[in-house]
């Protein structure tokens, strides 16, 4: 594959894209993690009604720490597609 064509700042541009794109991929399995976290605290709500507000905290909290990592994940994809640090190293 010849790449002799194309600019340097071109290349880290694209990977840039690419790269903010698989970041964002985190979203799409803690999305899947959340719903299966909170599915399984309404069956555990519906089997011991009384233990609804511990069940509800620990839940919450969980829920909490899962979405940092998509958080983590948007402000990098922002940071390689608007102020790309890798295309001042060239």
């Amino acid at each position: 594959m010849d790449l002799s064509g194309i600019s340097p700042e071109a290349f880290v541009l694209g990977l840039s894209a690419l790269g903010a794109g698989i970041a964002m991929i985190v979203g799409f399995g803690v999305g899947i993690g959340q719903g299966i976290a909170t599915g399984k605290a309404l069956e555990s709500i519906a089997r011991q009604p009384e233990a609804k507000g511990d069940i509800m905290t620990t839940m919450f909290v969980g829920l909490a720490m899962t979405e940092t990592s998509v958080i983590f994940a948007l402000i990098i994809a922002i940071i390689l597609v608007f102020a790309n640090p890798l295309v001042g190293k060239l």
